[in-house]
């Protein structure tokens, strides 16, 4: 790291302080002076055009006119891939709570475990939920499935949230199409049916370590069931007592969330072997992600409307809430977008490309550490992984080569901004106020629970990246 921190004083490093103003404007805009997220870092992403020895198309012209055209630029570049499959997730999210299509999951998965492996089943039914949902709403939604579990057997509260935490937040931050993954799949030209099973596969470990730590705090920490903002103890009697018959059946409920994964996941792999002949253009537009999450869509909507017995135009106003939603998680994970790349174009790469040659420090490690010091000083974690991300993909094109797959490289910088959740973290209000625990309790598990999982992928990325380093390729 020595080497990393005297080259920040040298003047022919001066793209690697370019970086870290970028970084501390955002870090400070968002932390200190609450700017939102989009904001801080389209102005981060125009200080550190201004701050470049040179830009792209500048051609002797006035260069914070310039900064400020390339950042509108990349800004919507990022906004035209991620958008659409954004938007999408958002509606099917929304589908699946008000069909009972969620509710349906859980309970399927608790009968068929048996509720002595509830906590498996809520890790299961989160890992899954949290592909096309937002982890915070994935929370609200299985809280109360957890809260009527605990409250039927009388025991075991803070270990199904810790489960429900677990697999949710393992997801949120390793499976596109959530914002954060799905803007580092673009920054680090990765596959994205790959990278779905990829994230998938390593995330399966960080996830069990965090079912175990949940079992083991709940023995020394026992927490009853609390009644929390929104939900009231005779919520969850009506949870318990809700008919089967009242939701859609297990199949259908899965399909929204499991067919566009499938259609992208066989999309990828088919074209290792093939990409000629009817049957793979028809594959590859099935697979391509807007389609295939377009599909889901339709079933999703369709599903809603079944249960509901509603018309199209109510689906047309069901269809207004998570649009808006997504809507500010785009403008925010376009603006990471547009971040990224301005650091790419200020030569921040070839700067740290020629800083670390030698150093022998891991890049892996060094992904993780950016990704955890970001989380740790502005709270969110899609904007540490979108941010770090560009990081990244400024020193690989800086002409820094590895040995191993950059998938791993992706799943540092998720694993890493999964540590270091505290009170600047949303996601940390979301389990304290909806658990019904106090902040202490919540620093003392959530916290504790997301650290764990991220040191332990981080240990899990180590080992497998140097057992099968092209496992992926």
């Amino acid at each position: 790291m020595l080497p990393l921190v005297l080259a920040a004083t040298n003047s022919s490093a001066w793209p690697f302080t370019v970086l870290l103003i970028g970084i501390l404007f955002v870090v400070v805009a968002i932390a200190v002076f609450r700017i939102h997220a989009f904001l801080s870092l389209i102005l981060a992403s125009v200080v550190v055009g201004g701050l470049a020895t040179s830009l792209p198309g500048m051609d002797g012209g006035n260069q914070i006119v310039t900064a400020i055209g390339l950042t509108m630029t990349e800004f919507g570049s990022t906004a035209g891939k991620i958008a659409w499959v954004i938007a999408l997730a958002a509606i099917i999210g929304v589908c699946l709570m008000e069909s009972g299509a969620a509710d349906r999951i859980v309970r399927g998965m608790v009968r068929t475990l048996g509720e002595s492996r509830a906590g498996v089943a809520l890790v299961i039914c989160s890992f899954i939920l949290s592909i096309p949902v937002f982890f915070d709403t994935v929370f609200f939604l299985l809280i109360p499935l957890a809260q009527a579990l605990a409250f039927r057997l009388g025991k075991h509260y803070l270990y199904f949230v810790m489960a429900t935490c677990s697999g949710g937040a393992i997801t949120h931050g390793l499976v596109p199409p959530t914002p954060g993954p799905l803007v580092m799949v673009e920054t680090l030209d990765l596959n994205l049916g790959f990278t779905i099973v990829a994230g998938f596969a390593l995330g399966v470990i960080p996830a069990i370590s965090g079912l175990y730590y949940g079992k083991w705090i709940d023995k020394r920490m026992p927490i009853t069931v609390r009644e929390s903002p929104g939900i009231k103890i005779a919520d969850i009697e009506a949870i318990v007592a809700k008919d089967d018959k009242e939701l859609p059946p297990f199949f259908m409920s899965m399909l929204p969330v499991i067919l566009p994964v499938l259609l992208i996941a066989f999309a990828s792999f088919l074209a290792i072997w093939t990409t000629e002949g009817p049957f793979y253009r028809v594959v590859e537009v099935l697979g391509n992600k807007n389609v295939a999450m377009f599909i889901g869509t339709v079933i999703a909507l369709y599903l809603l409307a079944k249960q509901r017995r509603v018309s199209i135009k109510h689906l047309g106003n069901a269809m207004e809430g998570p649009l808006g939603t997504a809507g500010t998680i785009i403008l925010i994970t376009s603006a990471g977008g547009a971040f990224g790349a301005m650091i790419r174009h200020a030569g921040v790469g070839d700067a740290i490309s020629a800083i670390s040659k030698g150093s022998g420090f891991s890049l892996i490690i060094l992904a993780w550490l950016v990704a955890a010091v970001l989380k740790v000083a502005q709270g969110s974690g899609t904007v540490s992984m979108i941010t770090t991300s560009g990081i990244v993909a400024a020193i690989l094109g800086g002409g820094v080569v590895i040995d191993y797959h950059p998938i791993y490289l992706f799943a540092a910088i998720a694993f890493g901004s999964q540590v270091g959740s505290w009170m600047n973290d949303s996601g940390f209000w979301v389990v304290c106020k909806l658990s019904g625990f106090t902040e202490k309790e919540t620093l003392k598990t959530w916290t504790v629970l997301l650290a764990l999982m991220g040191v332990v992928g981080l240990i899990e990325i180590l080992i497998v990246s140097a057992i099968l380093p092209n496992f992926f390729m």
